[in-house]
């Protein structure tokens, strides 16, 4: 039975191998402290943290999220260990909340590997401070027992550390804070919950979330729905598909055979349209592939753990180290290892065979703005009257599954920039042979996106701007260019980028001096539509001025309807040092190749990234963009 803990009240503990589920409403930090039987963290490499997160006995999550799951295992705890402490932060430096109270109270769970919740916390009474000590696990008599703390610091993570007894407590909390930050650059955020009531399809021209993920209706609970309490197999079913019904309901779920689970069927989550659901099951999908991975990687771990600790046992003993009884304590060991392990595979099965039967009746269904570019849907392609929810960038898979593709969709309007990198990825292992091969494939994943954008906005609503200092991208922007969708060539030399970059940084001030003046009526309708600025081979004609434009178009751009979308290698700017530091985090990195560089914002996997191309020969793109165009064309208030 699972006890809820209150502050300072304490509970023991029958397992040895936990998992620490912490839930909240906004991406946070989480690590742990080791202490002495005083509590006293004698060192920086007594902490695990996102930027060292192994250490003997815990293991905590390498980037902030809105769900995280500590691995602990109390068996292989040092003797000199007597306290684990974990601990909660608000990332620093990156836009968001400053304080608990600002947020949602975040809730812990201590479990055992099937899903058992041991006890919970929600720790509540959260004001000014930025950092939390949860819970702690403490050896009390050779007896391991957990305690809810829920003491809160308004100094932030330095405070909390210092106060455990860490002199380096604010140097590490500033390596602790980088680590993070780098982790958010390339996280896929973990999405706002949707306004109460608000079911309707935006079509503002400016404003609103991108975050690339659902909108859930409600904040993820403590424990995953469903998870019995007293053991079986933990159901990882996305929270957004158990929420009340909404106006329009969902489609019918055909029967169930006997014995076997429903059949899956396109659009059943939560949302007031098909489109709607769909984009809420498509990230549904996403968390439950998330989350069953983990629990199959957190359950091999288990097995070789323990094989490990049976196999140093029977080592360590004279008696057992050699002989007939060491022979059968190994085989053993390495039976009990091969049957966990086998288990854990035949429960991953099961689900990635759920969820590929889901994907095969939800790719097809997809509309234009989910869906690939090879889809039959594009063929019946009408420039839309309305702005779609989110926008497809390419898919994301895992290594258990390689073909379970999942599409990556991101919320409209934009509010975060894009990074195609032209550079060569750190996994990358095959494909193009040269730099300047993955140079042309990265131009040519931004006409796809840009063609995209361009596709699912109505007619007139979303313009693009090109800047090409050495016209080197000619090429790849030809469809653009020959189609009419380029309001104007694109910009080269020092002198064009200069124009460029000049008339978006006036049409940013100018917008903003609206918005606050409440006179966005009277804009000009080119001022009014969104704009994409496509920059292709940075640094290339840019001077000191020109990346300061950049970094202010990046930052405050968005908020206005001007996005960025920069197609360069990362290496070929580092002359400008740290200048452009900030930029390169505020900008959501895609890669032209498959690449495994993203991560989701439940459980910190690293996900293969592959962009969504146009078919080699497929005319696809210069239809879709011919129908944009004449669209604008023959709209009254048409202009770039």
């Amino acid at each position: 039975m699972t006890a809820e803990l209150v502050r300072g009240q304490n509970h023991p503990l029958s397992q040895t191998r936990l998992e620490i589920r912490i839930s909240a409403g906004h991406p946070i930090v989480a690590g742990a402290t080791l202490g002495d039987e005083r509590g006293t963290v004698r060192g920086a490499e007594w902490v695990a943290h996102p930027a060292s997160p192994q250490l003997a006995g815990v293991e905590v999550p390498k980037q902030a999220a809105a769900d995280h799951r500590i691995a602990v295992d109390l068996d292989a705890m040092p003797e000199h260990i007597h306290r684990v402490t974990v601990a909660l932060a608000l990332p620093a430096g990156v836009g968001g909340p400053a304080r608990f109270g600002a947020v949602a109270a975040p809730s812990v769970a201590v479990t055992g590997l099937d899903g058992t919740e041991i006890a919970g916390y929600t720790i509540t009474d959260l004001d000014s401070e930025s950092a939390v000590v949860a819970l702690e696990l403490y050896r009390r008599q050779g007896a391991w027992k957990v305690r809810a703390v829920g003491q809160g610091y308004a100094g932030g993570l330095a405070a909390l550390l210092q106060d455990q007894g860490l002199d380096q407590g604010a140097e590490l909390a500033e390596r602790i804070n980088e680590a993070v930050v780098r982790g958010m650059a390339r996280s896929v955020a973990q999405p706002p919950p949707r306004p109460e009531g608000d079911g309707r399809v935006r079509t503002a021209t400016t404003g609103g979330g991108t975050d690339p993920a659902p909108a859930h209706p409600q904040a993820p609970p403590q424990q995953p729905q469903g998870a019995p309490a007293t053991g079986g197999p933990v159901n990882y079913q996305h929270p957004g598909r158990r929420t009340e019904a909404p106006p329009t309901p969902p489609p019918a779920v055909p029967p169930a055979e006997p014995g076997r689970p429903a059949r899956p069927v396109a659009g059943d989550a939560s949302g007031w349209t098909m489109d709607e659901r769909l984009y809420n099951q498509v990230w549904g999908m996403f968390e439950d592939l998330a989350r069953t991975a983990a629990a199959y990687r957190s359950a091999v771990d288990f097995a070789e753990s323990r094989m490990e600790r049976e196999l140093d046992r029977v080592l360590s003993d004279p008696r057992t180290r050699v002989g007939p009884a060491a022979d059968a304590a190994r085989a053993e060991a390495r039976a009990r290892h091969t049957d966990l392990v086998e288990q854990a595979r035949a429960a991953l099965d099961r689900d990635l065979a759920q969820l590929t039967a889901e994907a095969e009746v939800v790719e097809p269904a997809l509309p234009p703005a989910y869906a690939r570019w090879d889809s039959p849907v594009w063929q019946a392609y009408q420039v839309p009257m309305e702005i779609p929810m989110a926008l497809r960038l390419g898919d994301l898979h895992l290594p258990e599954r390689t073909d379970l593709r999942i599409p990556m969709l991101v919320r409209l309007p934009l509010e975060r920039g894009l990074w195609i990198d032209a550079g060569r990825p750190g996994s990358f292992d095959g494909g193009p042979a040269d730099a300047g091969e993955l140079r042309v494939l990265a131009a040519d994943t931004a006409v796809a996106i840009a063609a995209r954008l361009l596709a699912v906005y109505p007619a007139g609503e979303f313009s693009v701007r090109v800047i090409d200092p050495a016209g080197s991208a000619a090429g790849s922007f030809a469809p653009l260019v020959g189609s009419g969708a380029l309001g104007e060539p694109p910009a080269a030399g020092a002198q064009g980028v200069s124009s460029v970059l000049a008339a978006l940084t006036r049409r940013v001030d100018l917008v903003q001096m609206a918005v606050r003046s409440g006179a966005t009526d009277a804009l000009p309708p080119d001022l009014a539509a969104e704009q994409l600025l496509i920059v292709h081979d940075f640094p290339h004609g840019f001077d000191d001025r020109a990346v300061t434009q950049l970094r202010y178009l990046a930052d405050e751009g968005p908020s206005v309807g001007v996005h960025l979308m920069m197609v360069a290698d990362r290496e070929d700017a580092r002359a400008y040092g740290p200048v452009l530091d900030p930029l390169w985090r505020s900008l959501l990195r895609l890669t032209p190749v498959a690449d495994d560089h993203l991560a989701d914002p439940w459980v910190g996997h690293a996900w293969t990234y592959e962009p969504s191309m146009v078919p080699r020969g497929s005319q696809v793109l210069p239809q879709v963009l011919q129908a944009v165009v004449k669209a604008m064309r023959d709209r009254p208030s048409y202009g770039h």
